[in-house]
């Protein structure tokens, strides 16, 4: 067998150790913020490049793995890297980057409070997230996975008021509570029935596993994947909302929610694989869980006059998308869910950005205080349009090709009642974001608002412009994603 460069081991070790040293150079300097947010964004540089250099590796189907220890025989924390982690980790690197620059100018144009702790717990929340991406097995992804919600617990308190308290408790608890009942469990059981937790492509279980038993574990498996907020486990997102707007981002597009759908994915074709997941009936049931998590969200959405909380509920309908596609297990789906993964991150992203620098030079929160605003920030109404675009799948924008394939899945598939959720969801997409930046381009401003009203900091506007230019890149040239996003298919027909 030939041996793997150790470039690429080195790579994949580094990426997830470059990520603490951050943290802890950042404590050591928390006092000087300039070189703190320097060594922030050198340290997340340094981490997307090692990830960079692991796509050759995955190009050619000779990903890197390696083996921290066991926690008893066949118990073994383990990093392996495949097509979608690497897709996964490529997101969340890079966009650590553009998060980090758009932090920089919200921390200080808002003042924010403990800066430091803000930083350092980015840092771990990425290690994390790459710990998930790397995951060779369903232990070492859930020890990750948790770990991942016990760092960001302190970034959603962060203002330390009693609403961000309350808040926080309300998205520990939920995404503590289904990992404990549902989560775990199913891990256990699964070990038992097939005698490993080890990915592989095309599932894990014995062919005479009775199909009542692996039902009842999907269920297990996709409520208790919290992170993916498929209704009704989904109140912990708004609830976070409470945080600081570099937060919700890092929620929204880089890691939490990201997460959660990836974890979705990562089971149904390397646990299940998609021959099993269609002969199971249970499979039909979180299909329709997950178009109506869809719908409800979105309607949900179009009540909501807070901007952020109008964005959380949004999120819901779209985390609802991946795990749609992944269940209808086909290829063309599980291209669609894979791709989607990326869109949204750009795209939700951009809108979350935009909504923090609403808040900073304009302080409003509540979009009916929005007329007009565009005038005085032509940049950041105009990025929400894009970013607007991305999410309902409108060209000139990536969300384009995510929904394309999604929609074609369910015909393929026969389910035209999910084909018609998908069409419909799209329609309030449109119902519940255009008219913001509508409003803000063409309304009427209140004359106690046109005062002394500018753009934000220039690192926001920066930060907007790489994510909006992301948006429409993965429009123009969607090949390298479908590529990546395609290798899981065709590994698993390889392996079939």
């Amino acid at each position: 067998m030939e041996m793997l460069p150790i470039s690429f081991e080195k790579a994949m070790l580094m990426s997830m150790a470059l990520p603490l040293i951050t943290a802890g150079l950042v404590k050591l300097f928390g006092n000087k913020p300039n070189l703190r947010e320097t060594i922030t964004l050198t340290g997340a540089t340094a981490t997307f490049l090692s990830v960079l250099i692991l796509l050759e590796a995955v190009l050619n189907n000779n990903g890197p793995s390696y083996t921290f220890g066991a926690l008893i025989p066949g118990l073994d924390l383990k990093l392996q890297v495949e097509p979608l982690g690497m897709l996964f980790a490529l997101i969340a690197s890079f966009l650590w980057i553009i998060t980090t620059i758009y932090a920089i100018g919200y921390m200080r144009g808002n003042k924010e409070s403990n800066q430091t702790r803000f930083f350092i717990c980015f840092a771990l929340a990425i290690c994390f997230t790459l710990g998930i991406a790397f995951a060779a097995n369903l232990l070492t992804l859930f020890v990750f996975y948790e770990l991942l919600t016990l760092s960001t617990y302190p970034l959603v308190a962060h203002a330390g008021t009693e609403k961000a308290k309350r808040g926080a408790r309300i998205y520990l608890s939920i995404l503590l509570t289904t990992s404990i009942a549902f989560f775990l469990p199913a891990i256990i059981w699964t070990y038992h029935m097939a005698g490993t937790t080890d990915f592989a492509l095309g599932g894990i279980f014995p062919a005479e596993t009775g199909h009542l038993a692996l039902g009842i574990l999907l269920i297990l498996f996709c409520f208790g994947v919290g992170k993916a907020a498929l209704m009704p486990f989904h109140r912990w997102l708004p609830s976070a909302m409470v945080a600081p707007t570099p937060v919700s981002a890092l929620l929204h597009a880089v890691a939490v929610v990201k997460a959660g759908v990836f974890t979705i994915l990562k089971i149904m074709v390397f646990v299940f694989g998609a021959d099993l997941l269609t002969e199971l009936p249970a499979r039909d049931i979180m299909l329709y869980v997950a178009g109506a998590s869809i719908l409800l969200s979105s309607l949900i959405a179009i009540a909501q006059d807070n901007l952020k909380a109008r964005l959380a509920y949004s999120t819901i309908s779209q985390l609802g998308y991946v795990t749609l596609g992944a269940l209808l297990a086909i290829d063309v789906a599980t291209v669609g869910s894979t791709m989607h993964i990326a869109m949204h991150a750009f795209g939700k992203i951009t809108l979350f950005f935009c909504a923090g620098a609403i808040y900073v030079a304009a302080k409003k929160t509540e979009i009916s205080d929005m007329r007009g605003l565009g005038k005085a920030m032509p940049f950041t109404m105009f990025a929400f349009f894009i970013g607007s675009l991305s999410i309902i799948g409108l060209p000139p924008t990536g969300g384009t090709w995510s929904k394309w394939y999604l929609m074609l899945g369910s015909l393929d598939t026969g389910h035209l009642i999910l084909m018609g959720v998908l069409m419909v969801s799209s329609l309030l997409n449109i119902a519940y974001l255009l008219p913001i930046p509508m409003r803000a381009f063409f309304g009427k401003e209140a004359e106690a608002s046109k005062a002394k009203l500018k753009e934000a900091p220039w690192p926001m506007l920066l930060a907007m412009g790489v994510t909006v230019t992301g948006c429409i890149a993965l429009f123009l040239f969607p090949q390298p994603l479908f590529e990546l996003a395609s290798m899981l298919t065709m590994e698993e027909k390889v392996n079939g």
